[in-house]
């Protein structure tokens, strides 16, 4: 059977503990409100693979739930299969595009890599910040973040209806 998912998206961050897996729930999220969760398949890693195996960071979590979002992933590091299965890989910030584009085996790949404020409707940082040695201020704010570009690339993707 032929599958029908049109957009193969990964998130990436450092660990996959905070960023990566908070902009995975959002964007399922969005797709889901949407009913289009048949056209997508969402998923999250980690630069390293530190955190493998584990949960989403219990802060992380709690902030995320209060807003309606579940972060039930589970830490992984990216894999290089993951360059030829994804349509986009998605960087939180310049070291981690930095690193995913020396990992792409190939400028096809390469060029799937992709930062996630670029899709920002509403500009204000040209990275998602890594909220893991901030207060609850920074992970409101990497919230913040990734509704605005997640919304953004969602519509960059499925335009809405006029």
């Amino acid at each position: 059977m032929e599958s029908t998912t049109e957009y193969k998206i990964l998130f990436v961050c450092l660990g996959n503990i905070c960023r990566s897996p908070s902009a995975e729930a959002v964007m399922k999220k969005l797709v889901r409100d949407a009913g289009l969760q048949d056209r997508f398949e969402i998923d999250s890693a980690g630069l390293i693979g530190y955190h493998e195996g584990e949960p989403a960071d219990s802060r992380m979590r709690a902030h995320a739930s209060r807003r309606g979002y579940s972060l039930d992933s589970i830490s992984r590091p990216v894999r290089m299969s993951d360059f030829y299965h994804f349509d986009l890989i998605i960087g939180m910030d310049d070291s981690n595009i930095d690193k995913l584009k020396q990992m792409a085996p190939d400028l096809e790949s390469e060029a799937k890599v992709r930062r996630m404020t670029d899709f920002c409707c509403n500009k204000l940082y040209d990275y998602v910040p890594d909220p893991y040695y901030s207060g609850a201020e920074g992970f409101e704010l990497v919230l913040d973040l990734l509704e605005d570009a997640c919304a953004g690339l969602l519509a960059s993707l499925v335009p809405p209806c006029s």
